[in-house]
């Protein structure tokens, strides 16, 4: 596979602050990678260095090939970024925001109008094409802005907690987009608060932790390491957890519980787990 986003000893300080130490990361050509941390763990600032939007203090980022400091201009040619919060312009209509960004990227106007029409139609938003922005439900505004990103025709896009925001309904269709679009040749790096999203989509994910990367596989591989059962019980009115290797350890410890366990439940330990156990956060934790 095509190293494609590569980072060596990447270092990113604010001051005294350490955003982002040491990292060393390779996202390949048609993954889609899950980047998972608490918030302030330096998933952002990963972003924004990757994206040119800020300086890394030390070491290296680059995109396809091409330095994030020394080829600014040739990255921004490789990738779309769709932050957390939209930047759509609420005043103007979903082709008038279109038609914006491709000026931006200096799409002449024939082949504007085709790919508009085009990223349109890929996404079911033809009919509201002529609509104002504030007018669009939450799914169809980040519709909007993940085919605004699309208009360069960009080989990797950057989705900053993309599905925030977003009811169950919204959520899963903008995962089928992101599927869709990883088919059809686009690499994903995704940042998400939502387990679920990174188990379902990514075929790898990464960890980071106070600004270093602590755990780096596939969901599943990460589940054989940490632990396949979880073991939940509640004891004085407190939930605890307990992770194993296999049922028979788990059912040999429920067997060693005190009476004061008034309920138990053993499951199929999942990413939220693997997560607590490396980190002892959730996701989404300060």
């Amino acid at each position: 596979m095509k190293e494609f986003i590569v980072t060596e000893k990447f270092t990113k300080n604010y001051g005294e602050i350490k955003a982002v130490q040491d990292l060393d990361l390779t996202v390949y050509s048609g993954e889609i990678f899950g980047f998972l941390g608490p918030n302030g763990a330096g998933k952002t600032t990963t972003i924004r260095v990757m994206t040119t939007l800020t300086k890394p203090t030390a070491g290296r980022v680059r995109i396809n090939g091409f330095d994030v400091v020394k080829d600014a201009d040739k990255v921004k040619e490789e990738i779309g970024v769709v932050q957390q919060h939209l930047t759509l312009d609420q005043d103007l209509t979903l082709r008038e925001n279109m038609e914006f960004h491709a000026r931006l990227h200096h799409i002449s106007s024939a082949e504007r109008k085709r790919r508009i029409n085009e990223l349109l139609e890929y996404v079911e938003l033809t009919e509201y094409a002529d609509r104002m922005v504030n007018t669009l439900s939450g799914g169809m505004k980040k519709r909007a802005a993940i085919v605004s990103s699309l208009l360069h025709e960009p080989k990797v896009l950057f989705l900053d907690e993309p599905t925030v925001g977003l009811d169950i309904q919204g959520r899963r269709r903008l995962w089928d987009l992101v599927r869709r679009l990883n088919t059809d040749g686009t690499t994903i790096f995704l940042t998400t608060h939502y387990i679920e999203e990174a188990e379902v989509l990514c075929g790898r994910v990464g960890v980071i932790h106070h600004g270093r990367l602590i755990a780096l596989d596939t969901p599943s591989a990460l589940l054989e390491k940490v632990g396949s059962v979880v073991v939940e019980s509640l004891v004085d009115k407190e939930m605890q957890y307990q992770i194993f290797a296999n049922k028979v350890a788990a059912n040999r410890y429920v067997q060693t519980l005190s009476t004061n366990a008034k309920t138990v439940t053993i499951r199929d330990s999942n990413l939220e787990d693997v997560f607590v156990e490396l980190t002892g956060q959730k996701v989404g934790d300060a």
